[in-house]
């Protein structure tokens, strides 16, 4: 299954707390979506923008050849770079994601998207802002569990109405060439979580060819 390939190792990563009484849920999960792609890519970005200039130029309007490259740079470092893993909670008083709080007064409705083979939590704040804030999911499990707990709280939007950014990230993505090798997206785990395993292994060997 393809989507096999881009998800990232986040296994045991959405458990519910009982440490503290005001957090109902948590999960881990990359801060976006995120799929690796080659770095032939930046052909595909260079060649567009490279068009663009020469239309832009030719028009007159040179003050634009700056954000179009811009955009080019922004566009190639977000495929070229990995996403942090962030903890995202949600709590008695709103969700917290990123050091960010959505308290649920502010909150409109919520549904999910599809990105990079990932589902994407989108909730919507009140009229007249109407701000989007988007959060990755880790897996199947994690999902369900977050649409039973922000169904309590706040409308659920099975047929999501897509904002203009919605729509252009879209449109973006089906764009953008796929490789002729299709390279998993992977994050590399906590580097003190890898030493402690290594150590445990290590341990292991060595009690088990003491007994032997």
């Amino acid at each position: 299954m393809e989507n096999n390939s881009q998800i990232f190792n986040l296994s045991k990563n959405s458990t519910p707390l009982n440490i503290n009484p005001q957090i109902i849920y948590e999960w881990k999960a990359p801060l976006r979506a995120y799929k690796k792609r080659a770095k032939n890519v930046l052909r595909f970005y260079i060649a567009v923008a490279v068009l663009l200039t020469v239309i832009v130029y030719f028009l007159g309007d040179r003050v634009l050849l700056l954000p179009i490259w811009a955009t080019l740079f922004l566009f190639y470092m977000l495929t070229i770079t990995p996403p942090p893993i962030v903890t995202n909670r949600i709590s008695k008083f709103g969700i917290e994601t990123a050091g960010i709080t959505l308290r649920w007064d502010v909150l409109s409705h919520f549904y999910f998207i599809k990105r990079f083979g990932f589902d994407i939590l989108t909730l919507v704040t009140q009229p007249p802002y109407n701000m989007h804030a988007y959060l990755v999911l880790s897996d199947e499990k994690t999902k369900k569990d977050i649409t039973r707990i922000l169904t309590e709280h706040i409308v659920f939007q099975e047929i999501p109405k897509l904002s203009l950014t919605d729509r252009l990230i879209k449109a973006l993505t089906y764009l953008i060439p796929d490789d002729e090798e299709d390279l998993p997206a992977k994050i590399i785990q906590n580097p003190d979580e890898e030493k402690v395993e290594n150590i445990k292994d290590t341990l292991a060997t060595f009690f088990q060819k003491r007994r032997a």
